[in-house]
């Protein structure tokens, strides 16, 4: 990418995949330089999100981000916690977090999914001040919503294998399939 290619990005916000009543919203970190580019979700290619979410049973197939829009059909959809992309996660500010974390809960209020699924649980540390919440169904609720944190799907996650993170999305699937 060029420098202005690169800051072109870096401000471009990607938008919601989101509808009221989900069965689960994902919730990514922020946006990579990749998805601000093409304006989709989990887009760049060493990104496990979507391999996981088809092998954890979530999706019939694996689907491209360019088919992001389909997930609404499963009653699923995605976000972020902060909407700035940035080349790492670790270029965002513990403000940047925390309000992010706010204004997540109000867009989950609004909507009102049956589960909120954090990918990254360093971010939901940080945006939510639970500094030894772990991977996992939380106690946490906001309003009816329950939450769960995943892993982060990032290629640079090597602490999580493909297998091991599409066992967590499954445990999520399976909590999710249950009834309230």
């Amino acid at each position: 990418m060029t420098p202005q290619e690169l800051q072109a990005a870096r401000d471009r916000i990607v938008p919601d995949v989101i509808a009221g009543g989900l069965s689960v919203l994902f919730c990514g970190i922020n946006p990579g330089l990749m998805s601000a580019a093409t304006g989709h979700h989990f887009a760049r290619p060493g990104n496990r999100f979507w391999p996981v979410l088809h092998r954890s049973g979530f999706t019939p197939r694996q689907l491209k981000p360019s088919e992001q829009d389909e997930l609404l059909t499963y009653g699923l959809g995605i976000t972020n916690v902060v909407a700035r992309a940035s080349a790492r996660a670790d270029e965002l500010t513990a403000e940047e977090f925390r309000e992010g974390g706010r204004l997540l809960a109000l867009k989950v209020e609004r909507l009102r999914p049956r589960w909120l699924a954090v990918a990254g649980v360093t971010a939901y540390r940080t945006a939510f001040d639970e500094p030894k919440a772990r991977t996992g169904p939380r106690d946490r609720m906001m309003g009816d919503t329950r939450i769960w944190v995943l892993p982060n799907p990032s290629g640079l996650n090597a602490h999580w294998t493909l297998e091991t993170m599409a066992e967590e999305f499954a445990r999520l699937r399976a909590a999710a399939q249950e009834g309230p």
